[in-house]
């Protein structure tokens, strides 16, 4: 015979365990749990976020506020000007562009053709003087235009230290186009090679290896494992490397003088026809430069773009 739960403490367990009153009433158990805190730590979290990324959009919309107004202030104070595109500008501008264009293109190519072997060298290799080489190679980016351009005219001019040896044997380098271009070489330079020797550190030396190791030759190594690697980092420092030659001034100025058709490039150009009074065409020019620029930077970052994801 089954006895029935009349004793009160067994009862008032088993109330605990389920509930033993109406159904509308709360079990014992469920009334004596604690409330749940309320949850301020987190909100004040999330509102000091949201503070933190209003002040970063904020700091950074005035760095491009600064950076933009000027561009577009140029380009509407050229498109009121149009009245100044005569012969004499058109004719500055196309001596001036393709001088530049020419020039920079030399540049670019010697600047990859010595740059990449040196920003390997420096990444892969451990050399008594190596601090000192790279120094060397930073110099040129902290030295004032201005210096850099007496300093290439006392080594390479006709009395200077290279230049005197250079004019015994009919050579003149100052004040001709090759100066442009060993201006243009020097201030950029270092550009290319700073980007070209973080690429070369950061490639990982066991996947050259393991290509090694199935039989690849170096010079396979380097174009099939090591140069897909480290494409980015070359076209970002030529691209850098090609916009400082392409705006550089002060050494030129210095070195190879500022001679239209001869050696006035697009920055001495605008230079030149803002010291002569003659801010329309100053500001044509400038625009020219400033769209020729856009056009090969926006062209490059979609051709890197391309190689990053591999097509």
């Amino acid at each position: 015979m089954i006895e029935s739960t009349s004793d009160p403490t067994m009862r008032t367990s088993v109330c605990t365990l389920r509930p033993c009153d109406a159904p509308g009433n709360v079990s014992g158990v469920v009334a004596t749990r604690p409330a749940a805190p309320p949850v301020v730590g987190t909100t004040t979290t999330g509102l000091a976020s949201r503070a933190s990324e209003i002040a970063v959009w904020a700091l950074a919309l005035l760095l491009l506020l600064f950076l933009a107004i000027p561009v577009g202030a140029l380009v509407i104070r050229a498109l009121g000007t149009g009245a100044a595109w005569d012969a004499r500008t058109y004719d500055t501008l196309r001596r001036a562009l393709g001088l530049s264009m020419a020039t920079t293109a030399v540049t670019m190519t010697i600047v990859i053709a010595l740059g990449t072997p040196l920003a390997y060298l420096l990444a892969r290799r451990r050399f008594p003087g190596a601090a000192a080489i790279e120094a060397l190679v930073d110099l040129p980016i902290v030295l004032p235009p201005a210096v850099a351009g007496i300093a290439l005219l006392t080594a390479f001019g006709r009395n200077g230290l290279v230049g005197q040896w250079l004019a015994q044997s009919g050579v003149t380098v100052g004040f001709t186009i090759i100066a442009v271009v060993m201006a243009q070489l020097f201030v950029s330079a270092p550009f290319y090679v700073i980007a070209a020797r973080g690429g070369f550190a950061r490639v990982d030396s066991d996947v050259e290896a393991a290509a090694a190791d199935l039989g690849a030759t170096p010079g396979q190594v380097f174009r099939t494992v090591t140069l897909p690697l480290i494409a980015p980092s070359l076209i970002a420092g030529a691209v850098l490397a090609w916009a400082r030659a392409l705006g550089e001034f002060g050494a030129t100025i210095m070195f190879a003088g500022n001679f239209p058709g001869v050696t006035q490039t697009m920055p001495l150009a605008i230079y030149g026809r803002f010291g002569a009074g003659d801010l329309p065409s100053a500001l044509l020019l400038s625009v020219v430069l400033l769209g020729a620029s856009l056009i090969v930077l926006v062209g490059v970052r979609i051709a890197g773009g391309r190689v990053r994801g591999g097509v």
